[in-house]
């Protein structure tokens, strides 16, 4: 019994370890993309060297991917206290 529950064990971390590389290669892919999509926005703003008002700039690609935000990590908030900013 102890022997099946060891070999369960290891082959269940295996599976999840086997796991997260896929989710790294999706992750690249998407950051890849993200910064082709970006750097073609910026080739065309330096052509065009304008600034886009309101009604002609496109807020549908600067909106936040919902997959990135599933896989950001959180961050920790350290307590600013601005009166020892000042000591």
């Amino acid at each position: 019994m102890k022997k099946i529950l060891v070999l369960l064990s290891v082959f269940t971390t295996l599976l999840l370890a086997s796991g997260h590389k896929e989710t790294d290669a999706q992750k690249k892919l998407r950051a890849e993309k993200h910064l082709k999509e970006q750097m073609q926005r910026e080739k065309k703003y330096s052509k065009e060297q304008t600034f886009y008002m309101q009604d002609n700039y496109d807020f549908k690609g600067a909106e936040v991917n919902p997959d990135s935000v599933k896989t950001t990590p959180k961050l920790e908030v350290d307590d600013l206290d601005m009166d020892s900013v000042y000591d």
